[in-house]
Formats: structure tokens, sequence, C-alpha cells
């Protein structure tokens, strides 16, 4: 709409009307011709096709693309082994950097039934022209348009055969995030073509958590006065890395009014799009005073491989006889472009005809002329092949002299790519390479393809750079505001603990232990920091430190510095350092010192282990009684009396006074291994018990948070702290139950009072303030459980603030150096208690320190029984065979006497076991005697009858 307004300051009324109709039709959307009332078609292939040029001829890419445009048609023309004899004729329209210009020359080229149109390189006149070619269905091969949003579907006959910003802008945002900056000042020409790669940038660069800090535009006509004012207000800003997205005619203008103004120093930073390698390629020989003045930029440049195709156009480039206009005639990348782009016309008209593609035109009624008017728009007519032939040249490969001609879907040449410069000296260097496959690298892009695409940071590479100011030390990439305004420090004006914050008369204004901090990590910076400190809060009670935050990144304070806890709900808004002192929350309480206790002597095992330990004197004693049973007379006799020794000489073991000796071998390993449990059970009973006698227990009716949840008495915390927000909203306390105290005094008087009185329980506090209460109580107060939530304070920034970054690394230092506990012993040292709150129950010894042992000798003990039971086992069986024979012999049984022989009663088998070892082996060894016996008379008995006569 803009180039059409332009159009109503130079035509009469109606030349307006006809061509605001013209140029506003929905772009992109091909109508039906309608009846075609003249065509042009033809059966056989043409002798000439007209393919149209549309560029600036007198400018730094417009010299170049003349040259290497009609190389190009020249070069087709006379190759025999494309397009069969048919010529191009190249017809060639100066658009003169002008919008209006530029259409009024693309109606008259039209007009010329061109099939393919190839420019322009101003991206602004391509948004214009693309409505053009849209209506009339002729390709637009543009060889230096770059602006990314040209690649809408809004210009479906538009394509670009250079690649876009859009992959320039994602290659600097991956420079900035190489170097670790995170802000940029984007200067910018005020045209389609500035603000659309500015636009690319800003999203590339919030995918690195990086940012546009300030857009400075400027009009493409504006004088080097305008541009000075500008820059003085660029160099004011924070930032001090700039992005440079101009034109390369009028680009030089920005470099030689920064240098005027002390900008091109060290400190600085300056990456220049493709504009300036291109103005510095075309040139023959750029003068020593703009070399000087680039020194140490960055700046990108196309990326074309050095194939021998693009080695022998480089060779014949001198001697090309198209000059032109006077002006730049030297070589750069968008000569190869644009020469590429013919030659991406010849093959697909090759293409297009082969497949039986007309070449015809055809009228569109829409396009009529009204009485009196001079466009003759009755003249254009639309190409009907023109659908064809775009899809034709959409799908074309081959290698060109600026590399691989293809398209992706989004109509992209594949592998975009650029060098990365640095321009020293009298010309540049490359430190690398940039591609969209494997992003920054040292080795060249098509090397990579054919491996894995690899875009991790610690892939990422790039060669030295020598910086503005001739420094190869990395430019930290911003200073302090040049406003003349000092940073903006809030400090708390606390009423209490005033050791961490306070005010005071010096100069400074204020004092304390996080002020003495801050000011030391400050001198670490090797830069200065101009700074002024503002107290926040009226000093009658302490002020609330979420609206001090708050403030903060209002942009009303620069930072805050003091005893601010770091917590989640306050890192959304700022950025905070490194904590320099570690807080929690924690409870304070009154405590007494414990009354002695008539059952003390009961406390150092818990209930479980006393009942565990008896169970298991008995079970030993058993186990004991057992394994002696058959072979010790101290442990036989009536049982009465052997329930009694059992009992006896379990709990003698104790104390290790037992009388009764063991003979078996079972018996003494099943002893052994249980006077040592009772060894270490002894020891480790007397050394809790002495502990509960002889140290001073105190307690308290509060045992931690949890008592403090569950209870209903009020709870003390300080004023403005966040620990208010924390029981109410984490905790679910009732607010009612939440007293705010202003002072370490009203810390005391609330616990004096108790709950009873108007006062509180206990005091929720963070641990720093609760130590220093402390240590002016004498004790009376203690912290009763642990700690329960884990913090730490730190100074806060305005979000993305670069000077967080580097005070968190400096307090890292002064930890390191031992400098932070120096200040801590300057102003929080305080005498500690040294006798704590004990609770019995934590003291006490559970079963979970001796279930090892108990368990060794419980394996002792089964085992020792079983290897016994087996042995009796086996005795029994011996012995059972020798009864039954005896009550055979004397007696003759019934059939069911000899069943109940066999089947042995469990008394008989608690009698056996119950017997003597003694008579045991006596018994087997008659059993033996009888046997041989036996033997030896129905061996003789059977001798005698073999002896008498038969």
């Amino acid at each position: 709409m803009e180039e059409v307004l332009l159009i109503s300051r130079f035509i009469t009324r109606s030349l307006i009307l006809l061509s605001l109709w013209f140029l506003c039709f929905p772009p992109g959307v091909v109508c039906d011709t309608g009846n075609v009332s003249a065509s042009s078609n033809s059966s056989s292939k043409p002798k000439v096709i007209n393919i149209g040029a549309l560029f600036t001829l007198n400018s730094v890419l417009g010299e170049a693309a003349n040259r290497a445009i009609q190389a190009a048609v020249d070069d087709v023309n006379s190759d025999p082994t494309i397009l069969n004899g048919v010529q191009l004729k190249l017809l060639i329209s100066d658009t003169n950097c002008s919008g209006f210009i530029g259409t009024m020359e693309a109606l008259q080229l039209m007009e010329s039934d061109v099939v393919v149109a190839i420019g322009p390189q101003s991206s602004g006149i391509a948004h214009v022209i693309s409505h053009v070619v849209n209506e009339l269905h002729v390709p637009l091969l543009s060889f230096g348009a770059t602006d990314p949003t040209l690649s809408s579907m809004q210009y479906p006959y538009f394509l670009r055969t250079t690649p876009s910003d859009h992959f320039q802008m994602y290659a600097i945002a991956d420079i900035v995030d190489y170097y670790g900056w995170r802000e940029v000042i984007a200067i910018f020409v005020d045209d389609d073509y500035g603000r659309s790669g500015i636009s690319v940038l800003g999203d590339a660069l919030a995918k690195k958590r990086a940012k546009i800090s300030y857009k400075a535009a400027f009009s493409p006509g504006d004088t080097e006065s305008k541009i000075n004012d500008l820059l003085v207000e660029v160099n004011l800003m924070e930032s001090r890395v700039y992005v440079v997205h101009v034109n390369p005619d009028t680009g030089l203008n920005i470099f030689s009014v920064a240098n005027a103004l002390n900008m091109m120093g060290s400190g600085y930073v300056w990456i220049a799009t493709d504009w300036l390698p291109s103005y510095l390629d075309s040139k023959d020989a750029v003068d020593s005073n703009t070399m000087n003045i680039l020194q140490g930029v960055i700046a990108l440049r196309h990326y074309t491989p050095d194939t021998d195709l693009k080695k022998s156009f480089m060779s014949k480039w001198n001697n090309l006889k198209y000059k032109g206009s006077a002006g730049h005639a030297g070589f750069n990348s968008y000569a190869l472009y644009a020469y590429d782009s013919v030659w991406l016309a010849a093959h697909a008209l090759d293409v297009f005809l082969n497949e039986g593609g007309n070449l015809s035109f055809s009228y569109d009624p829409k396009l009529h002329d009204t009485n009196g008017s001079m466009l003759h728009l009755a003249s254009l007519r639309v190409f009907n092949g023109g659908e064809q032939l775009l899809q034709t040249l959409l799908r074309m490969n081959f290698t060109g002299v600026s590399g691989q001609i293809q398209f992706d879907p989004d109509k992209h040449l594949v592998h975009p790519a650029y060098d990365v410069l640095n321009i020293v000296g009298t010309g540049t260097r490359r430190i690398g390479y940039w591609s969209n496959y494997s992003h920054l690298s040292v080795v060249p892009p098509e090397t990579l393809y054919t491996k894995p695409p690899n875009i991790s940071t610690g892939s990422q590479h790039l060669y030295s750079v020598i910086w503005p100011g001739d420094t190869t030390s990395t430019p930290r990439g911003w200073v302090f505001p040049n406003n003349g305004q000092p940073l903006r420090i809030a400090v708390p004006n606390r009423v209490g603990y005033k050791e961490f914050a306070s005010k005071d008369k010096s100069p400074q204004g204020v004092r304390g232990y996080c002020i003495d901090v801050f000011e030391a990590a400050i001198s670490l910076l090797p830069y200065a920091v101009p700074r002024t400190y503002m107290l926040y809060g009226d000093g009658k009670r302490n002020p609330s430190y979420n609206e001090l935050v708050s403030r903060v990144a209002q942009n009303v304070y620069d930072a805050a510095v003091g005893d601010i806890t770091i917590v989640t709900n306050r890192t959304k808004i700022v950025d905070f350092t490194q904590p320099y002192m570690e807080s929690g929350l924690v409870v304070v309480a009154l405590v007494k010192e414990a009354k002695s206790n008539p059952w003390a002597f009961l406390k150092p095992f818990t209930a479980e282990m006393w009942f565990v330990t008896a169970l298991f004197f008995l079970f030993v004693g058993a186990v004991v009684w057992i394994l002696e049973h058959r072979i010790n007379s101290e442990f036989r006799g009536p049982p009465r009396r052997q329930l009694i020794t059992v009992c006896w000489f379990s709990f003698s073991t104790m104390f290790f006074s037992h009388r009764e000796n063991t003979v078996s071998s079972l018996g003494r390993m099943v002893l052994i291994i249980w006077l040592f449990v009772v060894l270490i059970i002894n020891s480790s009973y007397t050394a809790s018990l002495t502990s509960i006698l002889t140290v001073q227990q105190l307690t308290s009716g509060i045992q931690g948070i949890d008592s403090l949840i569950s209870s209903t008495e009020p709870i003390g915390i300080q004023d403005g702290s966040f620990a208010f927000n924390y029981l109410v909203d984490e905790l679910n306390i009732a607010q009612s139950r939440i007293v705010k105290l202003k002072n370490p005094e009203a810390y005391l008087r609330a616990l004096k009072l108790g709950p009873k009185k108007g006062g509180v329980a206990a005091i929720v506090d963070e641990l720093p303030y609760v130590e220093l209460f402390l240590s002016n109580t004498n004790c009376l107060y203690r912290i009763v459980g642990p700690e329960f939530t884990k913090s730490g304070w730190g100074f806060a920034f305005q979000r993305d603030s670069p000077l967080a970054v580097d005070m968190s690394t400096a307090i890292l230092q002064l930890s390191e150096n031992g400098d932070l506990q120096k200040i801590h012993n300057k102003w929080l040292t305080h005498s500690e208690c040294s006798s704590q709150v004990n609770q019995v129950d934590e003291n006490q010894l559970s079963l979970n320190s001796f279930w090892g042992l108990f368990l060794i000798c419980g394996i002792a003990c089964v085992l020792s029984l079983t290897i016994f039971c087996c042995r009796v086992f086996t005795q029994y069986r011996r012995f059972s065979p020798e009864d039954e024979e005896s009550e055979i012999e004397t007696i003759e049984p019934s059939r069911s006497s000899r069943r109940s022989i066999r089947s042995t009663s469990f008394k008989q088998i608690i009698d056996f076991v119950d017997k003597k070892e003694e008579e045991i082996k006596e018994m087997l060894k008659r059993k033996n005697s009888n046997s041989n016996k036996q033997q030896t008379s129905i061996h003789s008995f059977s001798d005698g009858q073999a002896s008498s006569p038969s």
C-alpha cells in the first residue's frame, strides 16, 4: 500500500485508481482467464524465448549481477546440449531502487511476453513485483531479495535462488550464543528487508535465551547527522553487541559515524550481515581508511564450495566484456546466484519443452484499458504454462557455480551455509563456517553432510577472533548504561537485626553484613560500578521483602541488597546471585532442665529392644539346656529343678556369673556367641544410661514443626518475612495463630509470656536471625527439631541483568579465598550454647542397632539344634530294631500286637531323648554284642547239621 500511495504523488487521478485496482488483487490467487480473445498458440518449439531481468543497474549487487546474467545467457545460447537450438533473449529493466519505477518497469517488461523474470535484488521491490507476476503467472527468480517473508504462500510465483535471511539470522544467533552474550542491539534499515530480517533475529535469539534489547532503525535516505544521533542514543545503552543489517550501498556510513563516536574500540562487538562482504568483495581495492574503520568486525558471507565450475567462472570473470554503467563492477557472491538463476531457467525451460509444454499467452478480460488510460493494461497477457513451468523449476536439481541448486518443500535452497569472517589488516580472515546442518564449525560444510548432524554445544567451534581495539580477549558484551545514572540499589530499612543491614550516617548511607559482602564482591569485578544506596521502608516496621523484590522487577530499582531470601515466587520475576549465606526455617522455643525419673534405668532401650533381649535370654537358655541335658548332670533332675536351672542360667549370663558348666561342643559354641552379644548389649546400656544420668537434659513442650502444626497455640514470626506465606500456604496453619514480631526484644517478650498470657508458644524464623537471637538469651531458648526448609540469601537484580552473573562469580571468589567468613566473623560472632534440647526417644537404643547380633546368635542356635536333632534321630533308629527283636523272641505276638510294636509313640521318643548319653551308648553296645552272639550260634547250628549222617 505504501507503493500505491507513492504513485498518487506522480500520476493523475485516473492512473491512481487503475493502478490501485491492479495492485490490490488478492495476492497469490490466480483466477480463470475466461474467454481467450487472442492467443499465440504454436505447435512447434519457438526459436526465441524472452526472459526478463529486473534490478538496479547502478548498485553494488546490480553491477555484478548484470555481468553475470548476460554471461549466463551467452553461455546457455552457446551450449548445444540445452534447449536444442532455442535461443534466450534477455530483456533488462532498471528498477533504480524505487518501488514505483520497479512496478512500471515490470509492467512494461511483461508486455514483451517473458516466461521467466530474474530479480530483483531489493526485497521491497520484490514484494510489489510479486503481485504482478502472480497475476500473470510468470515465475520470478530472485538472486538478491533475501526477505524471509517472501517465502510465504502469499507469493507462489516468487522463487529465491539465494539463501534466505532466515538462515543468516539464525547463524548470528548461534554466534551470539557461542560467545555467551545475552543482549544485542539491532541497527537496521527501516524497510521490508531490514524489518523482516531483524524480526527473525529476535525469534532466533529467543531460542538461545537471548534477546534484542533495542531496535535502532533508520530510513534508507537518512543523513549522517541522523545516523549520528541514532548511534549516540545506542551508545548510552547497556549492550555493546551490535548487529548491522543494512544495504551495501549506504552501510559504510554506519561504521564511519561509529568510528567518529569512538564506538569501534575495545569492548565493542560489531556483527554485519552479508551486505558488508558483498561490498568489500565487489571493490577491486578497498582504501586503507575504510579497512582501518572495520578492524575487528565479524561478518557473514554466503558460502559457495570451491568446485571446478566455480573456479572456471572466476577465471574468466575479469575478461567479461559486459561493463554497463559506471560503478562497482567487482565480483561478489550474488553474481554466482544471478548466473545460476539463468541456468536454472534454461534447465527448467528445456524440461518444460521436452515434456510438451506450450509457450502460449492469453488475454485476461479483467485487464482492460478505460477511457483516457495510458497504462496499456490490455497489452498484458497471462502465461498459460506458468504453473507447469513453476513446478518444473521447483524440481530442478543440478550443480551450478554457487553449489547445488535444489529446493526443499519450503522453496528454500538446500544446504544454506555462510562463511564467518573476521576483518583484520587489509582483508578478511575466515574463522569458521555456519550451516543449517551442523551450525558453527571450522571444517567446510560439505564434509559434514556425510556425517550425522551434531548441533550440541560442545560441537560448536570457531577460530580465535581479533576484536575491535586489536584484542583477542572476548568482549563482555555489555557495560553499565552511559547515561549518567548510577545503579539504584534498594536496601531494606530494618527495625531489628540491624547487624545485617541498617541506615548509617556515613557517605555510603548504609552499613551491615550484607552491605559489606556486596561491596567486597563489587570490588572483585573488572570494571567500575557506579551505584547509590536507597533505603526501602519507613523504619518503623520491617518492609515487605516480596514488595521490595517486585519494585526491582518493575524497574523502580536496579537491584536489591540485603537479607533477601531466595524463594520460588521471587525467582520468577528477578534474577538472584549465588547465595552468600545459607538459611532455612527453624523453630525456637523455651526449654527447661529435665527432672530426674525413678524409672530412668529403663530409658536406654526402647520397649521393643527390652522385649527382644528378654526373649533371647530365655531362648538361649533353653537351647543350652537341650544341648547339655543328656550329658551334663547339672542340667538334669526333676522338672521343677530343670525349669529353675534354665531361667537362672539364662539371666545369669547377663553378668557372666552362671555357675553351670557346659560340656558339649555345640553348647559351648552357642554360649560363646551369646556372651559376646551380652557384652555388646551391656556396654551399650551402660554408656546410654551414663549419658542420661550425667548429661544435662533439656526438654521443651514443642518438639518441632510437626508438633506446632498439630497444636492450636500461637506462633511468632518476623514481620516482613516470607515465613508467613510459607506457614499459611504450604503448612496450612491458620492466620489467626500467627503473630508478627518486629525485633528480638519482641521475640523475648512473647516467649516469656507464653501462649497462656498473650505470648507465643514458639517462634519460626530463619537460621541466621535465630542464631543471633539465641546468642543474647543466655541459652534460655533453643532450636527444637530439625531445620525444615533449605534456602539462602542472595542479591536481587532485574531479569537478564549480566551483573547478576558477574556478582555470582565474585561471591564464589569471596567464599574460596576466605573473605566471606571474615566478614561473617566481623558482624555475626556470637557465643553458642553447648547443651542441646535432647529428646529421649531420639537417644534411646532401638532394635535397629542390634538386630545383626541377634541374627547371628539365632542362626548359631538353630544350627546347633539341627545338628543335635540329627544325631539323636540317628541313635534312635539304631536303638529301635533291637527293642523290637527282643520283644519278638520272648513272646509269640499276634498280628495286631506286631503292628502296635512297629508304631512308636511320641512318649517313647521323649523317653529316649531324656535318657543319658551313657545309657544310650550302653544299650547300643549290648545290641552289638547280642547280634554277634546270635550270628555265632546260627553258624554253629548250621555246621552241626551238615556233619550228621543223612
